[in-house]
């Protein structure tokens, strides 16, 4: 008798991640302010009130598909960083994997990183991953500027914003004129790698 906890919370949880999957699944097909708990609950074969025992609100799930999102997230730009040299390679390598992961991942990469719901805010604990991506781009600039890549400016926030507003720039670009192509094919994609190559103009070194 002492594994039915453990199994009850098994079956939760397979419960839990399926309702997740399904949800990303509609917001895929419908946009992300598309979903709706009755649509979720209707794919899952279950009453939508059925749905309050693992969410309490559509926000509640919003904020679990961008708590897993963000994890996610970073641990492919992560992964990507930890082989190359580190600088302005690492930097190149993880961009790149989030370039690819965004594209492959749509319609969560625009809950992560646009505004497709203006009333939803995440949590703290959501958000977090999201402060340690930024860390990951501020040492790759700061090892940048010690392998003398870059001038010392870079490690400023100034920056951090202007990497971000490249990566967002070429995929707002790609999502909303060629969201079907891989990332380094298309239009917009494939100038990601020139806008990178601006930085040591922006930054000189010494």
């Amino acid at each position: 008798m002492a594994d039915i906890p453990d199994r009850r919370r098994r079956r939760r949880q397979e419960t839990i991640d399926e309702i997740v999957d399904l949800a990303v699944e509609v917001m895929t097909e419908e946009g992300v302010n598309g979903l709706s708990l009755s649509e979720v609950a209707r794919r899952l074969g279950v009453k939508p009130p059925s749905l309050y025992k693992y969410f309490d609100s559509l926000n509640d799930l919003f904020d679990e598909i961008f708590r897993r999102g963000q994890h996610e997230h970073l641990e492919v730009v992560r992964a990507a960083m930890t082989g190359p040299e580190p600088g302005l390679t690492a930097l190149r390598a993880g961009l790149d994997a989030s370039g690819r992961w965004c594209l492959e991942n749509r319609a969560v990469s625009q809950l992560l990183f646009w505004r497709p719901v203006p009333s939803f805010v995440p949590s703290p604990e959501s958000f977090e991953p999201s402060r340690e991506m930024v860390d990951l781009q501020r040492h790759a600039l700061a090892d940048a500027v010690a392998a003398g890549e870059l001038g010392a400016a870079a490690t400023t926030e100034e920056a951090v914003l202007i990497i971000s507003t490249f990566i967002t720039g070429v995929l707002s670009q790609a999502l909303a004129n060629e969201p079907d192509l891989p990332w380094g094919q298309g239009r917009f994609t494939p100038l990601f790698p020139r806008l990178m190559d601006t930085l040591p103009t922006l930054y000189p070194p010494r």
